[in-house]
């Protein structure tokens, strides 16, 4: 009686306990992330690599949700999980958008502003899902000076009396 007892509380609490587990989203390393972002960064100063920059960027995303592990077999289906989790999914498609169309014709000219638009939405994907740490929105104040020590008094010297 009191193992039947048992197996009836016990194997739903380990089966919450199991699925628990494995919903648990994973950190993602900011540095390493950081890093490979600068690389693209990198890439944008020549024009000739603007189309590399975008499918690396996008493939990054494409990493971060993975390891995140939001579900989905395709990037786009990833993306639809993620959407929660974004706080501008437009920005998100348009950049993913244009990496496919980069992918399908590698000839395509890019304008500078679509290439700008799309690293930003790429940039902010990534912070959203923690990939990326975000720059201080307040920059610190710089330093007071300390006011000038003077130096104390020898016996031999009078402080100077004020006159009115």
């Amino acid at each position: 009686m009191k193992l039947l007892l048992l197996m009836i509380i016990g194997l739903p609490v380990i089966f919450i306990a199991v699925r628990a587990i494995r919903r648990r989203r994973t950190s993602l390393n900011p540095d390493l992330y950081g890093l490979k972002w600068k690389e693209i960064q990198g890439l944008c100063k020549d024009r000739s690599n603007w189309q590399s920059a975008i499918i690396q960027a996008d493939k990054l995303l494409s990493k971060a949700l993975r390891k995140r592990r939001f579900k989905g077999k395709s990037m786009g289906e990833r993306m639809v999980s993620a959407q929660r989790v974004m706080t501008n999914n437009d920005s998100m498609w348009m950049a993913h958008n244009l990496a496919k169309k980069v992918i399908i014709d590698p000839a395509i000219r890019l304008r500078e502003n679509d290439v700008k638009a799309a690293l930003i939405g790429f940039r902010q994907s990534l912070k959203d899902l923690g990939a990326l740490q975000s720059k201080p929105l307040i920059t610190p104040e710089p330093a007071v000076p300390e006011p000038a020590v003077t130096k104390p008094l020898s016996p031999k010297q009078k402080p100077k009396a004020n006159k009115l």
